[in-house]
């Protein structure tokens, strides 16, 4: 019987070291296994701790392991355009238990080692014969050409690609992609539109500071291009059933998953209210879509929003999740946010502050 809140205690002391424990744990790895280094992107500053942070997380919690099954399956199927195979994850789970005896010290004991290995065999197996199963019946990852690419502005570009073979999602999914331009770095993106016939996927994408892939996707790709695209992944931002009203609170490229939401919700309407946020008018970067979908469903309300209005373009000044509450547009409905990590969290933080349920307010996880 593996004793879980144990783990958890141990899991704590170890990520208190903060940057040491996945730098013991990649150096330990890549010594010990040198095949594994080509599984990682060549500058590894993006990947950094979020290996180890999800796997301490996720072995430590192997008590509600049931409840994150579909998680594990979801990672091991994606981990395939890596090029992960069952017999890497001995390797894995070999450094992640040295990493926790090295940083555990006199708290480490044969029954705490006994426990990790038992609890990280079950989280590995489950995504392992997840990532077999899928072999069988769908490819490791997708190549797709660019077919459009348009600069919405200095740092944001709406990237518009047709995969060679059909690409299943939903909308409010992500997919990860990977460029030539940045060998093996992935980076997530949520398709901004519901599945078309033709099968081509609308992507929003922005440079951040320091962000190697999202600069090369916004500034250097042009259309005949080719990326290679992974499994769609997430359930947190996917429409809930129901015909009563739905409230959107976005900010920046969080409006991608909100547009596909929008199509979805097009083929049985229901109403709509999409709060979308920004520092300033000029990074509401596709208010002209946007608009015209609000002109085009009479049962979608679009309200564009600022931190600050300096040159008076009209458009309301205020938190999309304040304005949502103040309009009284939470109210018995679906929340479904999505944005940068800080806005998410600090507008779901209000919504319960205000009332709404917190069962009622969706979003994906970071991380996941």
């Amino acid at each position: 019987m593996i004793d879980a809140d144990r783990l958890k205690k141990n899991w704590s002391l170890v990520a208190a070291r903060g940057d040491q424990v996945p730098l013991y744990f990649y150096s330990t790895l890549f010594l010990s296994y040198p095949e594994t280094r080509d599984l990682f992107p060549m500058n590894m500053a993006a990947q950094r701790d979020k290996l180890v942070n999800a796997l301490g997380a996720v072995v430590s919690n192997v008590d509600t392991i049931d409840a994150v099954v579909p998680t594990l399956q979801a990672l091991g199927r994606d981990h395939r355009k890596f090029g992960a195979l069952r017999g890497h994850y001995p390797a894995v789970g070999e450094a992640l238990l040295a990493t926790l005896e090295h940083f555990s010290g006199a708290h480490w004991t044969p029954a705490i080692a006994a426990d990790w290995a038992a609890a990280y065999e079950l989280v590995a197996a489950t995504m392992a014969d997840a990532a077999d199963a899928a072999a069988h019946y769908t490819p490791a990852w997708w190549d797709a050409e660019v077919v459009g690419h348009e600069r919405r502005d200095l740092e944001t570009a709406i990237i518009t690609i047709a995969p060679g073979t059909r690409l299943d999602y939903v909308a409010g999914q992500s997919v990860s992609l990977c460029t030539s331009l940045r060998p093996r770095a992935w980076r997530q993106y949520s398709p901004a539109n519901a599945p078309r016939n033709d099968g081509t996927i609308e992507l929003h994408v922005r440079a951040v500071d320091g962000g190697e892939v999202s600069s090369a996707l916004v500034s250097l790709l042009r259309p005949g291009d080719s990326l290679r695209v992974g499994p769609a992944f997430g359930s947190g931002l996917t429409l809930r059933p129901g015909s009563g009203p739905v409230a959107m609170i976005a900010g920046g490229t969080g409006v991608a998953p909100m547009k596909a939401l929008i199509e979805q919700i097009a083929a049985t309407p229901r109403p709509v209210s999409l709060y979308w946020g920004a520092r300033s008018p000029a990074g509401l970067y596709c208010l002209d879509q946007m608009q015209a979908l609000a002109a085009r469903f009479e049962w979608l309300e679009l309200v564009p929003c600022v931190d600050e209005d300096m040159f008076g373009s009209g458009v309301r000044v205020g938190s999309p999740a304040e304005l949502a509450v103040a309009h009284g547009r939470c109210t018995g409905a679906d929340v479904y946010l999505c944005g940068p990590t800080g806005m998410v969290e600090s507008s779901g933080k209000y919504l319960v502050g205000a009332g709404v349920r917190a069962d009622a307010i969706h979003f994906e996880p970071t991380g996941a």
